[in-house]
């Protein structure tokens, strides 16, 4: 291969890409839209949304019920699972980039743990729903801390072996508190098991929560794509041409958990979207972080924005937890990531 030719085939992938991966999220956007217990027509949602743009005015044909459902309950809705889809996606190339592992994913650091043990305090101690989501934040975060803590004074340089083994550590330990609260308050049960096992819900008020840190992140994260793709050909490489190794993963842990704690604080534990959807960027559009990070914002929040229209529709009207679908999705493909890393390494 002639030198530079690989550097410009994957530039000019890059927007064909994400082009690609643009369409299929407003597809998914739309059929979120248009598809519950009561449709939507999607010429009316097309008119409809062209109509709330400065300068056009457009007869939609939709009803007031029907402009009511569509802004009030599933724009909210699918808005916040393509954001919390996207934010997890992210966080799980982050962490695989850091730690060059396909295996790790947003809730290796002890965010899930610590966002389930402060969320079970909140629900048993105060019964306070709106402070759920901050006691969550706060948590997931405090979680990830108490981890890269762990592992620096343990580890004596903070190798990424040793921050995995503090995260298994710390996430053991705090979810061992969480059981031990729901034994003592029984009756709050099923309030915690519904928030352990995710929702995303319809409330404009949580996508303006998590907006600021959900853009502080994603712009992190981006911007650190070229950095991570030195990393993974080695610290000795990476220092030798002039970047500061421990510096990047740092800075690319805190972003990565940022989104990590933003999304766990309005939509619970969602398992899975970490590992899948990087993994099939990878997959599809190569290795390189420039391409996999802003691709897995783009199909994080298609596929989460899917797993949810399923998890409404499947049983309507009854609405199954969104992490049963991620997990019956990614349980299977998480089972083929592993056989196939054994084989490599074999």
């Amino acid at each position: 291969m002639r030198p530079g030719r690989g550097t410009a085939r994957g530039a000019t992938m890059r927007p064909v890409a994400l082009a690609v991966a643009l369409v299929v999220l407003v597809a998914c956007v739309l059929a979120g839209l248009m598809i519950g217990a009561a449709s939507i027509p999607l010429k009316g949602i097309v008119l409809e949304l062209l109509d709330r743009m400065p300068f056009v005015s457009v007869d939609s044909g939709l009803s007031p019920v029907e402009r009511g459902l569509l802004f009030q309950l599933r724009m909210p809705r699918v808005v916040l699972a393509a954001v919390v889809g996207g934010l997890l996606a992210m966080a799980g190339a982050g962490y695989q980039g850091v730690f060059r592992n396909p295996l790790a994913d947003p809730y290796l650091l002890g965010a899930a743990a610590g966002a389930g043990l402060t969320a079970t305090l909140m629900i048993v101690l105060i019964q306070v729903e709106g402070l759920v989501p901050l006691a969550a934040f706060g948590g997931a975060i405090g979680g990830v801390l108490l981890a890269y803590a762990l592992g620096n004074t343990a580890g004596r340089g903070g190798g990424t072996a040793t921050l995995v083994l503090a995260g298994v550590a710390v996430s053991s330990f705090l979810s061992a508190l969480q059981a031990f609260v729901q034994q003592i308050r029984v009756e709050q049960l099923q309030r915690i098991y519904s928030w352990i096992m995710g929702g995303i819900g319809g409330d404009w008020s949580q996508v303006w929560l998590i907006a600021p840190y959900a853009l502080v992140s994603m712009v992190i994260l981006i911007a650190h794509g070229r950095l991570l793709d030195v990393l993974s050909v080695g610290d000795d490489e990476a220092v030798s041409l002039g970047v500061n190794a421990a510096r990047v993963r740092l800075v690319v842990l805190c972003a990565a958990s940022l989104a990590t704690a933003s999304a766990v604080a309005v939509s619970g534990l969602i398992g899975f979207v970490g590992i899948v959807v990087p993994h099939v960027v990878r997959r599809l559009a190569g290795a390189s972080y420039r391409m996999v990070l802003p691709l897995s914002l783009l199909v994080g929040a298609a596929f989460l924005v899917l797993a949810d229209l399923a998890a409404r529709t499947v049983l309507a009207p009854a609405e199954l937890p969104i992490g049963v679908v991620t997990a019956f999705i990614g349980a299977p493909f998480f089972v083929g990531v592993l056989r196939a890393t054994r084989a490599v390494d074999a």
